[in-house]
């Protein structure tokens, strides 16, 4: 019953996957899934894929095939609250669908025949990885490099908590972006998979925590030096939190499945 680490994107996950020991792959559903240890957990890393339904299927996947015991969500976002800023980091406390809209017969936003639009992530599992959030931030130049920090100004990166929503499309304009903050002033972030997950997490009664990075501020500027951002600052900023998270916490102690 491993812990899963899931990303969207391949060079979301580069870094993480030399993290884990005795790594053995395997191709399932037209997925590669790792499967090793990192400080003696146990886990499985894999990539869903961008967008709801392909990180349905992938969670689902790890929920039934391989009976995971947690799921972790890493990544990055688009920033939308006023103080989350490129290089800050955002630990979900729960996440939304934003283009959910079945009205007149449920409220938006409502996910039909749950009586709620909000899935909550695992308090436990998210404490625990804010605090190793809270570590690295303390020492963001050696995890990432001087040149990093200062390309991206980083200097004064921030840790927040909250409300992270997801849809099925990439929020690059200004005026997208002003009508999320206006229809959802909770937000903090928005990506293309985390609600799905954690839809699937709900059904499955498996505990989740994610962490994004945000990578822009959703607006006419966020395709601008995306892959150099992923690469450079947040995949080893994720795999060294991870790393942070996994080396503070013995083996099976993180869950109470």
């Amino acid at each position: 019953m491993p812990i899963a680490l899931i990303s969207a994107l391949r060079h979301e996950l580069h870094t993480a996957l030399a993290c884990i020991e005795g790594a053995r792959c395997q191709r399932i559903a037209g997925r590669e899934f790792w499967q090793g240890r990192w400080h003696g957990h146990e886990v499985l890393a894999m990539l869903c894929g961008v967008g709801k339904v392909a990180a349905a299927t992938t969670a689902a996947v790890l929920a039934d095939r391989f009976q995971a015991r947690a799921l972790l969500l890493t990544g990055v976002a688009g920033g939308l609250a006023a103080g989350v800023r490129v290089g800050d980091a955002v630990v979900a406390r729960a996440f939304l669908q934003h283009d959910l809209d079945a009205s007149p017969l449920f409220p938006r936003y409502e996910v039909p025949f749950y009586g709620r639009a909000m899935f909550e992530t695992d308090p436990r599992l998210s404490a625990a990885l804010e605090a190793a959030l809270a570590r690295v931030l303390g020492r963001l130049p050696q995890v990432l490099g001087a040149q990093a920090v200062a390309e991206f100004g980083l200097t004064a990166a921030r840790a927040h908590g909250g409300l992270i929503i997801s849809g099925d499309r990439f929020i690059a304009t200004r005026a997208a972006s002003d009508a999320l903050r206006q229809a959802l002033p909770d937000a903090l972030a928005v990506e293309m998979e985390g609600a799905a997950i954690a839809q699937v997490c709900h059904d499955w009664g498996l505990p989740l925590a994610g962490l994004r990075t945000i990578s822009d501020r959703a607006d006419d500027q966020a395709h601008a030096d995306f892959d150099r951002f992923v690469c450079a600052v947040a995949s080893p900023y994720a795999a060294a939190v991870l790393d942070e998270l996994f080396r503070a916490a013995p083996p099976g102690s993180l869950t109470n499945s």
